[in-house]
């Protein structure tokens, strides 16, 4: 057991995979277990199931600095993206980072727009040449952070990807005009949950291709017949949710609002930053470490420190719940 910022967090020395899989603290845990208890006793109230997803949607409003009716929910980061990309007339042109995550660039793809793969530092100063940007914050690959400063300042649509920087790196994304990430990773909750934020010129035109009974204005009075009767905001892109996804999350991404962000920042990549100046690695602000050590797959596995081979290179994240100690146990293992 390991104890941080307040919580407990049942995960041995060594886990170093949250850019794949995040560790929930023991009062998220024991929140979905509950549910899952009802669950098996028959205790569920269906209608009860929306105040946790709102409850949800209130928080990663507060993380990225949208207002609350800006927030939709959804299973997948690619679900959330799909009517954006259809937004556009085929052909649009699109920039994105050379060996971008694919639930960035293939929705996009696949509407036929003319999408251009470009480093993550160019992308700054080759988004006027384009209608839309779509990028990651934090490439998943290797961590690579997108310079948000200078993106801001484009005219293009810009759409980002929080999924590998929402949760450990503070920043206003209020601006952007889409802004999605999927739950279980930094953000510590069960796989089937994400969320998109959307400016209110990306709403006018989004077609919520998607809608179901749960994006009606109502949701209980919308479940049969017509007419057509959406919700307003963004609302009207949400699909029925995953509920124990939710149920977990609406404990987690509170709990995480309530941090010092800056001090949660400050342990990850102050971690990440001892272990890339131990092993001669370039400096980098992420919390995401690349190393590109052919040997350290089998070396890192048989010391126990759990990782994830990524883009010809063996990817490492600081999180929470991690130490010096954990670093140590990188460096040891590499020698």
């Amino acid at each position: 057991m390991i104890s941080a910022f307040g919580a407990e967090f049942d995960v041995a020395p060594g886990y170093l995979n949250t850019p794949s899989v995040g560790i929930p603290p023991r009062h998220v845990v024991g929140a979905v277990r509950a549910w899952v208890d009802d669950w098996a006793s028959g205790g569920l109230s269906a209608p009860a199931m929306d105040e946790p997803v709102d409850r949800t949607r209130e928080a990663f409003a507060a993380l990225t600095g949208f207002p609350t009716g800006d927030v939709a929910i959804h299973s997948v980061v690619s679900g959330l993206l799909a009517p954006v990309a259809a937004s556009f007339e085929r052909g649009t042109r699109v920039l994105t980072a050379a060996g971008e995550f694919t639930s960035v660039s293939f929705p996009f793809a696949a509407q036929g727009h003319d999408v251009t793969e470009v480093p993550v530092a160019e992308i700054p100063h080759r988004a006027g040449d384009h209608d839309v940007v779509a990028v990651s914050v934090a490439q998943s690959a290797d961590g690579t952070l997108v310079d948000l400063d200078a993106l801001r300042a484009t005219d293009a649509v810009v759409v980002l990807d929080a999924t590998q920087s929402l949760g450990w790196l503070p920043a206003d994304l209020s601006w952007a005009d889409v802004v999605v990430a999927g739950g279980y990773k930094w953000l510590l909750s069960p796989r089937g949950c994400a969320w998109g934020a959307y400016s209110p010129r990306m709403l006018d035109r989004v077609t919520p291709s998607a809608a179901g009974w749960y994006a009606g204005e109502d949701r209980w009075s919308s479940v049969y017949g017509l007419p057509l009767r959406l919700a307003s905001g963004a609302r009207r892109l949400d699909v029925s949710p995953g509920w124990v996804s939710f149920v977990g999350a609406a404990v987690a991404l509170p709990w995480l609002t309530g941090l010092d962000r800056s001090a949660v920042h400050a342990h990850g990549v102050g971690l990440a930053e001892r272990l890339r100046k131990e092993l001669g690695l370039p400096p980098s602000p992420s919390a995401i470490v690349s190393i590109p050590d052919p040997a350290a797959p089998d070396r890192l596995a048989a010391a126990g420190v759990r990782s994830a081979p990524r883009a010809g290179a063996t990817r490492v994240g600081f999180h929470l719940y991690n130490t010096d100690a954990d670093v140590d146990l990188v460096l040891d293992a590499l020698g």
